[in-house]
């Protein structure tokens, strides 16, 4: 390895025994957010210096087998040893790969809970059936996991779609699996409403949100203007006779957040200042995004939503994501929520682009 990477690992040796100092200290656990940033940094670094250790092995069995296929004089155990040598050669390949991955900067927003806002675009009632197969593929991913959704926002059509749902996710590292998701995913199918049986390209729309904590951004009571109203559903007709829905505005950026799911005003007031601090929090993210430099940003697109990252091609069963010139055939298991491949084929490459930079 190169040697500023070395110093590196050193350095974060002597960092982690800094942390476990603290981690052993009682007084540690009396502020809870403290104490969860420092296991999260001591994991992090535990796995690095596992990862150091285990290379350093594999290279000190490398030396002694080379020593060995130089020395040995029995020709039988010289090829056992050049045997051993390509195994032993792959494995410490393996893991300086692994310790590289494991020294980039973790992204500060990867812990954070998610909002997902999915909307109807292009395409009709077809584009809202279409947006509601995706907050399906992305509840089941998120129920395999073990994360939480919360439905915040819905406008549902009168053929069961949605012209816009928008929900929060919660759970261990939901944004650092779901944060390639934003842009537009385009659908080719039959709608279940041609005759003709021609197939038919729609779009949907999907932002993802880190979901922003009270220490994250501060909005002042005067910013908001905030209007009370009833609720509608699909056609207009009245969900309730109360004044329960909600629509506040930003004065500031011109941001409008509706909520009217719930029949409680206090409730959907609530929704929607978590929806609206968790779009200031990524406005505010998307600046500083920008003022990084150009070879540090990722190579898979920037989560601009009007981006198209993403084909479902339902007549051959084929997902086509854009950004990394990945095709699957197996469409069928994806929109059912088996979203794991594509993932980590978004992430793996994520990571080859920053180890390169």
């Amino acid at each position: 390895m190169d040697s500023h990477l070395i110093d590196r690992i050193n350095q974060l040796q002597a960092r982690l025994r800094e942390v476990e100092l603290l981690v052993a200290d009682p007084d540690l656990h009396r502020d809870q957010k403290r104490a969860v940033e420092i296991m999260r940094e001591h994991a992090r670094l535990s796995g690095i210096s596992e990862a150091w250790d285990r290379l350093q092995e594999a290279s000190r069995e490398i030396a002694e087998n080379e020593l060995l296929v130089q020395e040995e004089q029995d020709q039988e155990m010289k090829n056992l040893a050049e045997e051993e040598l390509i195994s032993l050669r792959k494995q410490a390949e393996n893991t300086e790969r692994e310790l590289k991955v494991l020294l980039l900067p973790p992204d500060p927003l990867d812990e954070k809970n998610t909002i997902l806002e999915i909307r109807a675009g292009t395409g009709g009632d077809e584009a809202s059936l279409f947006a509601s197969d995706l907050y399906r593929m992305y509840a089941r991913y998120a129920e395999d996991r073990g994360w939480k959704i919360e439905i915040l926002e819905t406008n549902a059509t009168e053929v069961g779609g949605f012209k816009e749902i928008i929900f929060s996710v919660a759970g261990s590292q939901v944004y650092s699996h779901l944060k390639y998701e934003s842009g537009v995913h385009r659908v080719q199918r039959i709608p279940s409403t041609e005759s003709g049986g021609r197939i038919h390209t729609s779009a949907v729309t999907v932002a993802v949100l880190p979901e922003a904590e009270e220490t994250d951004i501060q909005i002042r009571q005067e910013d908001l203007k905030i209007d009370v109203y009833r609720s509608s559903g699909p056609g207009g007709q009245s969900v309730n006779t109360t004044d329960s829905a909600v629509r506040i505005t930003h004065i500031p950026t011109g941001l409008v957040v509706i909520c009217q799911d719930e029949k409680s005003q206090l409730k959907n007031k609530a929704k929607a200042l978590r929806v609206l601090k968790a779009r200031l929090f990524e406005q505010e993210e998307a600046k500083r995004r920008d003022e990084m430099a150009q070879n540090r940003r990722s190579q898979i697109g920037s989560g601009d939503r009007s981006e198209r990252i993403r084909t479902y091609n339902f007549p051959q069963n084929r997902l086509s994501d854009h950004r990394i010139n990945l095709t699957l055939y197996k469409l069928d298991h994806i929109i059912e929520g088996d979203l794991s491949e594509v993932v980590e084929a978004l992430r793996l490459h994520t990571m080859e682009e920053e180890l390169s930079s």
